[in-house]
C-alpha cells in the first residue's frame, strides 16, 4: 500500500513539474515554440486538473490526424477518446469559437479596409477558423471599403449551404452597405469554387444590382487556402 501511495505521489509531482515547465515555455516564447501535441497538452491543463495530458494529446492527434482536425471535431467524438470526457471535449470545442469571437470583436473595433483581393482573403481565412460545416457570410462594407458588419447567413452540411437572395438583400440594406463581400468555406475540399458556387454568386449579384450595391468579391476558404473570384476573373459583372 505504501509503495503504491508513493508511486501516485511521485507521479503527481512529475506531472506538476512538467506542467510548470511547459507553462514557463509558453510565457517566454508563446505557442510558436510548441509542437502540435504540446498545444493540445497545454490547453488540456485547464480542463484536466490531474492526469497525463501529454498522453491524451497524443491520442487526440493519432485519432484525428492534425491539430486543426482536433479543434474541428464534434464534442461527442472528442469525448470518446480515452482520458477525455464531456467537460474537456467542450473546452476544446470552445477554443476555435473563442478565436472567431475574438477576431469578430477586433474587426468591429478596427474596421479593416478590404480594397484588394489579398486583403479580402487575409480577412476571410481566420473568419472560418475551426468551422467543420459549410457556412456563408455576407460582409457589408462602407464607401471606403471598411468592414461594417459580417453576417452569418447560412450554415449547412460539409457539402452545401442553402441561401435565399432575399436574405442577402436584407442584410445589405440593414447595414447600409455601399458594397458587399461574400465569404464561404469548403471544409472537406479545395478552395476552388464549384459550379453551384458560380451560379449562386451570379444570382446574388443580380439581386443586389437594382439597389446599386456592388459585390466586390467572393472568397472561398479551405483550411489556410483561399480563392478569390475577383483575382481569378470569374466574378460576374456588376
Amino acid at each position: 500500500m505504501t509503495d503504491r501511495k508513493e508511486k501516485i505521489q511521485t507521479g503527481g509531482l512529475q506531472h506538476a513539474g512538467h506542467r510548470a515547465r511547459l507553462r514557463q515555455r509558453f510565457l517566454e516564447a508563446g505557442l510558436d515554440a510548441f509542437a502540435d501535441h504540446e498545444v493540445l497538452e497545454f490547453a488540456l491543463f485547464h480542463a484536466v486538473p490531474r492526469g497525463d495530458t501529454n498522453e491524451i494529446a497524443h491520442r487526440l492527434m493519432a485519432r484525428f490526424g492534425s491539430l486543426a482536425a482536433v479543434f474541428e471535431a464534434a464534442p461527442a467524438d472528442l469525448a470518446a477518446v480515452e482520458g477525455m470526457g464531456p467537460l474537456s471535449a467542450a473546452f476544446l470545442s470552445f477554443i476555435p469559437q473563442l478565436a472567431r469571437r475574438y477576431l469578430k470583436d477586433r474587426v468591429a473595433t478596427e474596421k479593416p479596409c478590404l480594397k484588394t483581393s489579398e486583403e479580402a482573403m487575409a480577412y476571410a481565412i481566420p473568419l472560418m477558423a475551426g468551422r467543420a460545416d459549410e457556412v456563408f457570410y455576407v460582409v457589408s462594407l462602407d464607401a471606403a471599403c471598411r468592414v461594417v458588419h459580417a453576417a452569418l447567413l447560412a450554415q449547412g452540411t460539409v457539402a452545401e449551404v442553402r441561401l435565399h437572395p432575399r436574405q442577402v438583400v436584407e442584410v445589405a440594406l440593414r447595414n447600409r452597405a455601399s458594397s458587399v463581400l461574400f465569404v464561404h468555406n469548403h471544409p472537406a475540399g479545395t478552395a476552388r469554387p464549384s459550379t453551384d458556387d458560380l451560379r449562386l454568386t451570379e444570382t446574388l449579384v443580380k439581386a443586389l444590382q437594382p439597389l446599386s450595391i456592388k459585390v466586390l468579391d467572393h472568397i472561398v476558404v479551405a483550411g489556410d487556402q483561399a480563392y478569390s473570384f475577383a483575382r481569378e476573373n470569374v466574378m460576374p459583372k456588376n
